[in-house]
């Protein structure tokens, strides 16, 4: 018997296509279904929230990059719709804004109830002036009589009851408050070398008597004088240079700056009150 030439045979690896690495041919039927995945997400995702115009353009725009549609202007990268996507989150955001701008309006308009009731509640009503804004609920201690006399830092009788009924209301909010002194716009004499000095004491005045009388706390509250620069009433007279001779308590907002920037378009749109 003759010996079998070549010995055992070798098995041929098909499966290698005759190369020395692994098939990867797999790989394009994997990437082919990744993307069908991908493009059936992104039309639930869209049909979540049905607007038809920008449905017709997803159709669009996906039959066009299939190829069972061609069209010169459709872009087929547009197929995530990104643009779409950032504006209907941009809306969401600025709608979020505005609830929450209206909300703050709603709360600083409580407040405001509040304070009124509490003047008028003491006899006072019509003594303090109230603005809500950008920055908060401002009360003006303005009125028929004046809080301070000429070139003086003394609280009057009236201020004093004024600051008693608010000082009962304020003690009971979170928000820090802004009191702003101010002055008419003629020149101190001693001992205030300037209107800064004036204001400044003025606002200190009402700051200390909230504190120290009606229990405000400390570390939420500041003094800032004005001088003679933000005037509120025009002319030389006795009632305008009353009104100038002033405090303002501020109780600024919580909101976010973005929130407090809507403040003022929420207050102009509501109906008068």
């Amino acid at each position: 018997m003759s010996a079998r030439r070549g010995g055992r045979r070798h098995a041929v690896d098909h499966s290698s296509g005759g190369h020395d690495g692994p098939d990867e041919r797999w790989m394009a039927s994997y990437l082919d279904m990744i993307t069908v995945l991908m493009c059936l997400f992104i039309v639930l995702f869209a049909m979540s929230s049905v607007d038809q115009q920008k449905f017709e353009q997803l159709r669009d725009s996906l039959a066009t990059g299939f190829g069972q549609e061609p069209s010169e202007d459709v872009d087929t990268a547009g197929l995530v719709l990104p643009e779409e996507l950032q504006a209907e989150d941009g809306g969401h955001a600025a709608n979020t804004d505005l609830a929450a701008a209206q909300a703050e309006v709603d709360h600083l308009e409580e407040l405001r109830s509040r304070l009124e009731g509490a003047l008028e509640a003491r006899g006072l009503a019509g003594t303090a002036e109230f603005v809500i804004d950008d920055r908060g609920l401002t009360v003006g201690l303005v009125g028929a009589e004046t809080f301070f006399q000429t070139n003086s830092t003394v609280l009057s009788d009236k201020a004093v009851a004024v600051l008693d009924a608010l000082g009962g209301v304020l003690v009971e909010v979170d928000n820090e408050i802004s009191i702003e002194g101010h002055a008419d716009y003629r020149a101190p004499v001693a001992p205030f070398p300037t209107n800064w000095e004036l204001s400044s004491g003025r606002a200190t005045q009402v700051l200390r008597h909230l504190v120290e009388a009606d229990g405000l706390r400390g570390d939420r509250v500041q003094a800032v004088g004005f001088g003679d620069t933000r005037p509120i009433a025009e002319g030389t007279d006795d009632a305008a240079l009353a009104r100038n001779r002033r405090v303002d308590i501020v109780v600024l907002s919580n909101a976010e700056e973005e929130v407090r920037a809507l403040i003022p378009s929420v207050t102009a749109a509501a109906p008068p009150g």
